[in-house]
């Protein structure tokens, strides 16, 4: 077998790809129903997905939640699907034949000249016990089941687990994932709250909630039909259906300041089969007689909505969520939080210089404080929140350390003239006060300078929507940016950001224009605007967040390299703080290269656990040796089309016994293998029972331009 590639730069080859007929299909969740529970309680969760079969262990990021696996339904076969048919038939018709005022059934007709005295069968008039009852209703259940899942094979498994979380287990959001007998499943997302849980009143699991709507007299009871009461302060658990809308009614008091705060997108970003690419909820707030009181279907920018509500009057309240198109299915999973908890809407300054102390303004709905000090050792995003007087954590707002030198904006500075004046290189903290506000700087540039001017503001998560304009002192454009793509903001749709870059003509003052591209603006609408020389530098991501490797063997995975500000140099991976005997194979991301699909050697040795691994890449940068971790994500598809790199909490490695019999080909020739530009090289392949395995074939796994494979 050879490789060969077309003249271009010098390359290391480090695998291929066995592809053998009918592979197992891989692990998978897509939905954790409920997708969260109180401290100090034990829940019972169902994760919905495919290639679940022999799941045995549930496994929960950071400490404190524990689990077990207590059941695993898999799809019926065809034949069990037919003996569930014909004995829910025969369930039925004993139940309406001795139902009461039922008639007597009526005796088959005989099929001779003579009557058949044993026509009706004696069984059918016999009631139903009560195990036969629950045999009914479980029947009917799985036959739901299985019509649902027939027309949705992504949630064609399903496991239930029960998790038992510590009193003391940190609240917020972590990953849960299930192992099987292939590995560990991909990560969701799953809660731990301080205040009580509850679920929304659901039907038999599999059933159309809109055919029982429809099927009620009126056809117009669904406030009636699907209201569910809750006690507050409570998170409420729920799915919407297709056509579903939840409806949830609840006592509340004069001058309470209700924060009504949904997860929905933030429990599944994307979906990939489904426009838009994720469940998009709406919520609306009635007094007890059905007038609406209020109404949201996002928070700012945010998907997710949020609604804040001073309780007027002593009374009931109904909370209305649903679909804002109407869709549902079993992975439409939301959380719904109704209490009086601290609510952060906006900070400022959005960041600080690392080792620099700083006051932050805090607004937002019951918070015990309206400003708290920072003073970060590194840099980095950290994420601020306040705890009332009983511990109850509020959400996070993200908060910038950077370390470059940093100024305040200071008004008036709207137009040329009264421009505030900065020393590059610089991190201003403004914001756009007022719709139609401009903030002007004014700095001095040489004659063939590079100079970037980059806006963070979505990204720590306020709603400016930005856009920069640099002017030389006459007033004639250098360079003009709205928004700009970060691959490294996984969860954002909206690239709201902006990144100019521009080489100054002459020597002189430079004008740098920033406003909002919707002239919007308000308290806010802050910002940290960067003016400074190019800061080359990278971030790193790893996919997947979990690699499945038998003994001994291999396993490919993918880096990729987030460049900043011109970089282009080569960057070395390397495994931290691992004593065990993991191995890297091509564990370089060639310059001027974003990515590189490299390979992790598992030892020979067995491991009970999943390990977490940390990699880190590191470059020469200005003479300095810059070392960055790589960050754990996944890439999710939306709609269909795109793809996203959302992060994840852990890097692991799931080394499972080597199997007996397995289909495995080893590589005798020494790797990498060097393939000189515009030549061939050769390799070596020995099958490790003696015999090559039917139905194989050799591919090379996603290879870079110009490589191809020949002579197999």
């Amino acid at each position: 077998m050879l490789f060969s590639r077309f003249p271009q730069t010098f390359f290391c080859l480090a695998f291929f790809t066995l592809a053998i007929a009918s592979p197992a299909l891989a692990q998978r969740i897509n939905f954790v129903y409920p997708a969260g529970g109180q401290q100090g309680t034990n829940v019972r969760v169902t994760l919905g997905g495919q290639g679940l079969v022999g799941v045995h262990d549930v496994r929960v990021s950071g400490s404190g939640v524990e689990g077990t696996i207590e059941s695993f339904t898999k799809p019926p076969s065809g034949k069990e699907v037919e003996f569930l048919r014909d004995r829910q038939k025969e369930l039925q018709a004993r139940k309406q034949a001795t139902r009461p005022g039922a008639k007597p059934p009526v005796p088959a007709k005989p099929t001779s000249g003579t009557l058949q005295t044993n026509a009706l069968p004696s069984t059918l008039t016999v009631p139903l016990t009560s195990a036969e009852e629950q045999e009914f209703l479980d029947i009917r259940k799985k036959l739901a089941t299985f019509q649902k899942r027939r027309n949705s094979p992504a949630f064609s498994d399903s496991a239930v687990v029960t998790l038992s979380i510590a009193p003391n287990a940190e609240p917020g959001m972590r990953e849960i994932r299930l192992d099987t007998p292939n590995g560990l499943s991909n990560p969701l997302a799953f809660c731990v709250s301080q205040l009580p849980e509850m679920l929304e009143g659901e039907s038999v699991e599999g059933e159309d909630d809109r055919e029982m709507m429809m099927s009620m007299p009126d056809g117009q009871s669904n406030l009636v039909k699907m209201e569910t009461h809750v006690t507050i302060p409570s998170t409420i658990n729920g799915r919407i259906m297709p056509g579903n809308v939840d409806y949830f009614r609840f006592a509340a008091r004069k001058g309470q300041h209700l924060v009504i705060n949904v997860n929905a997108r933030a429990l599944l970003p994307y979906l990939a089969d489904a426009v838009p690419g994720w469940f998009q909820p709406t919520i609306a707030l009635y007094d007890a007689k059905g007038k609406e009181l209020a109404y949201d279907d996002d928070f700012r920018f945010n998907i997710d909505p949020v609604l804040y509500y001073e309780v007027p009057t002593n009374g009931e309240y109904v909370l209305e969520i649903k679909d804002s198109i109407y869709r549902g299915r079993e992975d439409f999973v939301y959380r719904i939080t109704v209490s009086e908890n601290p609510f952060i809407t906006s900070i400022f300054p959005l960041g600080c210089k690392m080792g620099d102390s700083v006051q932050t303004e805090i607004k937002g709905w019951n918070l015990p404080q309206s400003k708290l000090t920072q003073s970060p050792k590194q840099a980095g995003i950290l994420n601020i929140t306040e705890t009332t007087s009983n511990k109850l954590v509020s959400n996070r707002a993200p908060f910038a350390v950077d370390t470059l030198p940093e100024v305040n904006e200071s008004e008036p500075n709207n137009m040329q003239t009264s421009a505030q004046a900065v020393k590059l290189p610089i991190i201003i903290n403004g914001r756009i006060d007022k719709p139609g506000d401009w903030d002007v700087f004014r700095f001095e540039g040489k004659a063939g300078e590079q100079i970037v001017a980059e806006v963070m503001a979505r990204r720590l998560n306020s709603p400016l929507d930005s856009i920069v304009r640099l002017t030389d002192a006459n007033g004639k454009q250098i360079a003009i940016n709205d928004d700009s793509t970060d691959k490294g903001a996984g969860l954002t749709t909206h690239h709201a950001d902006s990144l100019a870059t521009a080489t100054l003509p002459t020597a002189g003052t430079y004008y740098l224009y920033l406003g909002d591209v919707q002239h919007a603006g308000g308290p806010e609408y802050g910002y940290r605007l960067r003016i400074s020389n190019p800061q080359p530098n990278f971030e790193l991501r790893v996919v997947p967040s979990a690699l499945n490797v038998r003994q001994g063997a291999s396993v490919p995975f993918t880096v990729y390299a987030l460049r900043r500000d011109g970089f282009t140099g080569e960057i070395a991976l390397q495994l931290k703080d691992l004593t065990t005997s993991f191995t890297l194979s091509g564990a370089k991301i060639p310059a001027n290269q974003d990515s590189i699909k490299l390979t992790l050697k598992a030892p020979a040795a067995r491991f009970d656990d999943p390990i977490a691994l940390h990699l880190e890449g590191s470059a020469a940068i200005a003479g300095k040796n810059t070392v960055h971790p790589a960050v754990p994500a996944e890439d999710m598809q939306q709609a269909f089309s795109y793809h996203h790199l959302v992060p994840a909490q852990e890097f692991l490695v799931n080394v499972l016994a080597r199997g007996a019999g397995k289909n495995e080909i080893n590589v005798i020739t020494p790797i990498p293998i060097k393939i000189p530009a515009g030549k061939s090289a050769a390799i070596q392949l020995v099958p490790a029972n003696g015999s090559v395995p039917p139905n194989v074939t050799l591919k090379l796994n996603d290879p870079m331009d110009g490589i191809t494979l020949q002579g197999v």
